[in-house]
């Protein structure tokens, strides 16, 4: 099994995860044309996907579906609370896009349930509730001939369910959206953006990620992408260093050799593989 983000932020966010014989998108937040072009900068053409997997209805994570479904052939997997959800995400009447994006996935689209196992080719999907302020969204551990890949994005706070999912992972992607002092201090946000960034149904900060890894984190995983950094709000090294930092933390019983990658929302990563 083998990863990339292709690109993670508010802007947009897309994970693609690869074994020999199965290829899924995780996320369209990006627009279609930007899928398509990352997709061929890692070397996949969009002829190859196996399937979308959709994790809830923000526009930063499924934004660019209805376009892209348009060029690729695949199925879309979703569940029905989302489904129903990402119909109406910011509908506007005057162009009918809620219409658009029903017509679009009408006979696309595979439910799941974001509480039961399902399988896509040779990958076993394994997705939890995280808590967050959209109608059903969910992590996942992806697994493949013994390699297990956890992705949560987009959590307000660490629950004993999400800890206990991200034991015993090869790699992990998870969110470090923003550092609170920058949150705090940052002249373009409002108040109430502020408080719900900062709400257990809101985004996951440095310092709330550095905790776990210190405290909570098995050591497992070999790989850890920080992914869904605010641009506003945090800064790429800062959210390396306070991980690096927290993992360093780490009692001398259990030190881990895990390497720290960023993710950025201009461009994919390197192909991480297992």
């Amino acid at each position: 099994m083998r990863f990339t983000v292709l690109g993670s932020g508010s802007t947009g966010n897309s994970v693609l995860i690869c074994t020999e014989k199965t290829k899924v998108l995780v996320d369209v937040g990006l627009s279609a044309k930007e899928t398509l072009r990352r997709l061929a900068l890692v070397g996949v053409h969009f002829s190859e996907l196996d399937a979308i997997l959709v994790t809830h209805e923000h526009s930063d994570h499924a934004g660019g579906l209805r376009v892209l479904l348009n060029t690729v052939t695949c199925p879309v997997f979703l569940s029905g609370a989302t489904r129903e959800a990402y119909v109406r995400e910011k509908s506007n009447k005057t162009n009918n896009e809620p219409q658009k994006r029903s017509e679009a996935i009408k006979n696309r689209r595979v439910e799941i349930e974001s509480s039961r196992d399902f399988r896509i080719g040779d990958i076993d999907f394994e997705p939890f509730s995280v808590p967050h302020d959209a109608v059903d969204n969910f992590g996942f551990v992806a697994r493949s001939a013994g390699v297990k890949l956890a992705t949560v994005l987009d959590f307000g706070c660490f629950t004993t369910l999400i800890k206990e999912k991200l034991r015993g992972c090869d790699g992990i992607v998870i969110e470090s959206n923003h550092n609170c002092d920058m949150l705090k201090t940052c002249p373009i946000y409002s108040w109430d953006l502020k408080q719900r960034i900062l709400s257990r149904t809101g985004h996951i900060s440095n310092e709330d990620l550095a905790d776990w890894l210190t405290n909570e984190f098995d050591g497992a995983a070999r790989q850890i992408v920080l992914a869904h950094l605010s641009q506003r709000a945090n800064e790429p090294h800062l959210a390396r260093l306070t991980a690096q930092t927290a993992l360093h933390l780490r009692s001398p019983l259990f030190k881990t050799e895990t390497q720290v990658t960023i993710s950025y929302h201009g461009a994919p990563t390197d192909w991480i593989g297992f």
